[in-house]
């Protein structure tokens, strides 16, 4: 059993929602980055998911969008930030999900970029520009090292799509609530609803909803359609860039632990 899915075990045992948690590597620097995990992993987050910063983030909206620029005007690269993680993740209860781009992971090679994110202590991986039809090159290796590759369910996925996706993820199942890119939402859709239920009938595999939570109530919401998880990205990375690094990290200790008590 993988990290993910013995996490989601135990939650499902004691009848909890799962959170999880989004930051960008290297912003404001990799020293915060470090600090804010061990935070968030102290305020309850489940998992935590991690963004590699990249030129070209089609599937981010514009707070981790600029996120991911200042990271990268720092300098921050893939090496930095698994040699972060190799000094980070013993000290964390929280599997760590590491959110790329495909390009970056074929530049380095599957085998070798999944070795060395394992070696790091990366338990998951989400690539938002794999689409179904690629994801054996990558699925298929990536089990056979033990890291969850979590493949995600648009809001506009036919039915039949629906479930060979459901099929294939691992981990966990990967709901975008919204059509477009991340980002703070006033409302949350209520079509959520009949999409939860729409995977819940293909499969028994844990379902998390991200893009557009910002809200304890909208998590509270989401829980009560029916959700495994809740993922929560923009609305933390905007506090942790609020402010010197040190408010920052107060600020999303003081959030995640609002969020966490919503869903309790």
């Amino acid at each position: 059993m993988t990290a993910i899915s013995d996490r989601f075990q135990n939650l499902a045992q004691n009848q909890k929602c799962a959170f999880i948690p989004f930051i960008t590597a290297g912003d404001p620097d990799l020293h915060t980055t470090a600090e804010a995990l061990r935070v968030l992993d102290k305020s309850g987050a489940s998992m935590i998911e991690l963004g590699v910063p990249y030129s070209d983030p089609l599937a981010d909206g514009p707070v981790i969008q600029a996120a991911a620029t200042r990271a990268l005007l720092q300098g921050t690269n893939l090496e930095a930030i698994l040699e972060m993680l190799t000094a980070t993740t013993p000290h964390l209860q929280a599997p760590i999900i590491l959110f790329t781009y495909y390009n970056p992971i074929l530049n380095r090679g599957i085998d070798n970029f999944l070795l060395a994110i394992k070696q790091a202590g990366v338990a998951g991986l989400v690539v938002p520009d794999l689409p179904l039809e690629e994801s054996a090159n990558l699925l298929e290796p990536a089990a056979a090292i033990g890291i969850d590759l979590i493949l995600l369910v648009a809001p506009t996925s036919s039915p039949e799509r629906i479930e060979a996706i459901a099929r294939a993820s691992q981990g966990f199942i990967y709901l975008v609530s919204v059509t477009g890119v991340t980002g703070v939402r006033s409302q949350i859709e209520t079509r959520v609803s009949d999409l939860l239920k729409q995977i819940r009938a293909v499969t028994d595999k844990p379902i998390g909803v991200g893009f557009g939570i910002s809200q304890a109530e909208q998590a509270k919401q989401i829980k009560d359609w029916g959700a495994d998880a809740i993922i929560v990205g923009s609305a933390i990375v905007k506090r942790l860039a609020t402010g010197t690094p040190q408010q920052g990290l107060n600020a999303i200790e003081e959030f995640c632990q609002s969020l966490n008590l919503a869903l309790s």
